[in-house]
């Protein structure tokens, strides 16, 4: 047994209201910069829909994730090392712009220059890609418009292998709120798909990261990554992800994401798992039986055998006792009510979810019974609005079980403390059905319902004694001159000498969201041609002016090359 330490996240879908201010402010923190217009690592889907990109859950046509062969083998879905050289200059497995959606901006200035008229002057939509007049027909939220309709839903996957017949009439059908971020996985297929050796996973907290120093830019990771959380800078040539905001977690400090949630439906806090037992669980035949082998990998950090194992692989204590408080393992273990966002990918991811109980009271309210007595609400969790198989194809491969059981105990602990709350004795039978005491529901319902600041975020802080041993130059999410804009190498560098992101001088990331212009030099150093965008005249790239009268400026008059 090899335990190592996983940062993990659960969210809870009963309580997200598609706000998309998660998206916004990650958006504002990360991804703001030249190249990344179109970049979301935090997005909030509406289901049924299409997805961001579209249809990104269809690995027939993507190939990202894991399979098993014949003979019971873990395989790239997208092919072997072979396939990758083969093919290392032209991946067609990758979604197009359209698939993701052309960014925009809008002539806001014609709001204030344009000159007196009869009609409203119009501030038209300009690509960011062309500087061109464009009609925008899709972006990374559009299924929100749309949700439940059928402009979508007919082409969303998971309703595509669904058995049962859906309604499309639109008051009859279903929709609900699924926010994404990577995954993190025990068994990443993108670090696995990279030629090069730039994705990895540390080894101190299990977050995956891009080594902006290594990516070549080959685009595999896009196409491994089944969730399609890894996006192409087309400005620096690199490929990027979410970083779990880790230059925050190593301070203590939840995600950006997770401290800006509206609904408070995030969990941050760290597991221990067994190392070695991740590929025997990937590999498991049955996929309705990847839900349970995840499960049994994490291990249980109050067992006195896994404490010591811990500290013999060096987890410090503190470390340890997080894992013990943390909400993530209560969760998962405790009350066995998160589930893993598509296990048949057989990449482990480690962001769990809450599936929604939906308005299953007001429908049994709506029949002329008690919406919240426990014997009803059982009865009718398997008529629910949103289908107990569509829940099953995004957290069980299928398995409606796993499903039912989850929504059934958040059923009881709905009727079980509205008996509380009305200062009624509380059924424990309610609470026993489902396997339940009266005080694990009560648990239960104070760390979903109530939970303060420090109950629902719980992370360890980074130890000042292996500081070396962190990746400084990890983070593919930096400003010109930093790491992430491709650093220095033999063939000179796009951004100038790298800044380390250190513990120490994260809240510098104001820095980082103004210093990106796109009209500014992106290369102030030696100059790599193969990430050159064409701005400005950076120095090196033209002879220089003979003219003493210039000032030892550069010849040629105007910009540069563009």
């Amino acid at each position: 047994m090899k335990v190592m330490a996983q940062m993990s996240m659960v969210m809870n879908l009963d309580k997200c209201i598609g706000c998309h201010t998660c998206s916004v402010t990650c958006k504002q923190a990360w991804t703001n910069r030249t190249g990344t217009e179109y970049v979301w690592f935090n997005n909030v889907e509406t289901r049924p829909g299409l997805g961001y990109p579209r249809t990104y859950q269809d690995q027939e046509r993507w190939q990202g994730g894991w399979r098993l062969t014949r003979r019971g083998r873990l395989t790239l879905r997208a092919g072997g090392r072979w396939k990758k050289l083969a093919t290392i200059f032209f991946n067609p497995k990758l979604p197009d712009i359209h698939d993701y959606y052309e960014p925009w901006t809008y002539e806001y200035d014609v709001l204030l220059s344009a000159p007196a008229q009869q009609h409203t002057p119009v501030a038209r939509p300009k690509s960011l890609l062309t500087g061109e007049d464009m009609k925008i027909r899709w972006s990374a939220n559009w299924d929100d418009d749309l949700g439940g309709s059928t402009a979508t839903m007919q082409d969303d996957p998971v309703l595509a292998h669904m058995s049962s017949h859906v309604a499309e009439e639109l008051e009859q059908t279903f929709m609900f709120y699924l926010p994404r971020i990577c995954e993190h996985c025990l068994n990443p297929a993108c670090v696995a798909s990279c030629p090069s050796g730039a994705m990895y996973k540390r080894a101190e907290d299990g977050i995956v990261l891009v080594d902006q120093d290594q990516c070549r830019g080959w685009r595999m990771c896009v196409t491994g990554c089944p969730y399609k959380k890894v996006y192409f800078n087309h400005k620096t040539g690199k490929a990027e992800k979410c970083t779990l905001c880790y230059p925050r977690l190593e301070v203590g400090q939840p995600t950006v994401c997770s401290e800006t949630c509206v609904g408070r439906l995030r969990y941050l806090g760290l597991v221990l798992y067994d190392a070695d037992r991740v590929g025997e669980a990937a590999a498991t035949p049955d996929e309705h039986d990847l839900y349970a082998a995840q499960r049994s990998v994490l291990l249980d950090p109050h067992d006195p055998e896994v404490v010591a194992a811990a500290r013999r692989d060096g987890i410090p204590d503190d470390w340890i006792g997080a894992a013990q408080r943390s909400p993530v393992w209560r969760l998962i273990h405790d009350y066995e009510v998160a589930l893993p966002l598509h296990p048949e990918y057989r990449t482990l991811p480690m962001v769990w979810y809450i599936p929604p109980l939906s308005p299953v009271v007001d429908v049994v309210a709506s029949s002329g019974n008690d919406g919240e007595d426990g014997r009803t609400l059982f009865a009718a969790i398997s008529q629910l609005r949103i289908p107990l198989e569509y829940l099953a194809g995004l957290f069980t491969a299928g398995d409606t079980a796993p499903v039912e059981r989850v929504l059934r105990r958040l059923a009881a602990m709905r009727s079980y403390m509205r008996d509380v709350n009305l200062g009624r004795e509380p059924v424990e039978e309610t609470a026993a059905a489902v396997g339940m005491t009266g005080d694990q529901v009560r648990e239960m319902y104070r760390l979903l319902a109530i939970a303060k600041y420090e109950e629902r975020y719980v992370i360890p802080t980074a130890h000042a004694e292996i500081a070396d041993e962190l990746e400084e130059m990890a983070c593919s999410l930096d400003y010109e001159g930093g790491p992430g804009m491709g650093g220095a190498g033999p063939f000179g560098s796009s951004s100038g000498q790298p800044t380390p992101v250190a513990v120490e001088n994260f809240h510098a990331l104001a820095n980082r969201q103004t210093a990106d212009s796109p009209y500014g030099p992106s290369t102030p150093g030696r100059v790599n041609l193969l990430n050159w965008d064409g701005n400005g005249r950076p120095d090196g790239l033209f002879p220089p002016d003979e003219d003493p009268g210039t000032g030892g400026r550069q010849g040629g008059s105007g910009r540069g090359a563009s």
